[in-house]
């Protein structure tokens, strides 16, 4: 019966979730958020708007670490749109390590330059309003986005999201050969579509070298692939 069919009971829970959270959220950018539907996911990926993102953080722990900087850009009708690129320093009002300033080339002066979680969250949520979420390696940028707006709005919600990282792993797990985790890499994979290198550790470079390596990976996807073959 139509009822146990995996997608109508994926697409019902998706549906219920939004909607309880939109009662529970405040007035506000959350409220906001959710009181667009979500896309589809039997919208096809041609008229799918899907909005690229990456996050550079102080740590890997969502609980423990901060939100140093957002990155994102708009993809339309398979194009990236540069006009939409954004750039966001967070203030995480805590010295950064060394160690951080060495990866992220952020310094404290810069950070503290930066604008305040609830501001950099709230333009995030506005960009994101009825869009699919795309990221390499969702952990981060899922748990880190959950952790903030359970920190500003009481709520954690869940996103669409859409991995380039899991597109290239179950492609590598059809094969049934073992294979190098390495190879998963956001850097790897664009070197073996033929991609140019950009400089890694930049929220918003990242941001753009996943869209690109995404349009490489489905260019022989048909426009009305749908989005449900692509989502986690």
């Amino acid at each position: 019966m139509l009822r146990y069919h995996p997608l109508f009971n994926w697409l019902l829970g998706y549906e219920v979730e939004r909607k309880r959270d939109l009662l529970r959220a405040p007035a506000g950018p959350l409220k906001d958020f959710l009181a667009v539907a979500f896309p589809s996911p039997t919208s096809s990926l041609a008229q799918s708007n899907i909005l690229a993102v990456d996050f550079e953080t102080t740590g890997l722990d969502a609980v423990q670490d901060k939100l140093l900087s957002i990155g994102f850009v708009e993809l339309h009708h398979r194009q990236i749109h540069l006009g939409s690129c954004h750039h966001q320093v967070i203030n995480t009002e805590q010295k950064l390590s060394a160690d951080n300033v060495a990866i992220h080339q952020i310094t404290n002066q810069q950070q503290q330059q930066g604008v305040p979680l609830q501001v950099a969250v709230e333009k995030l949520l506005k960009a994101l309003a009825g869009k699919v979420m795309l990221v390499h390696f969702a952990r981060i940028e899922r748990e880190f986005l959950q952790q903030a707006c359970l920190e500003l709005y009481g709520i954690a919600p869940s996103f669409p999201i859409i991995d380039t990282l899991a597109i290239a792993k179950r492609r590598l797990d059809k094969k049934d050969i073992a294979y190098d985790p390495s190879q998963l890499r956001l850097a790897t994979l664009r070197t073996k579509y033929h991609l140019p290198p950009y400089g890694g550790h930049n929220a918003l470079n990242d941001a753009i070298a996943t869209a690109e390596l995404f349009l490489a990976q489905t260019r022989y996807y048909s426009d009305s692939t749908q989005l449900k073959q692509l989502l986690l």
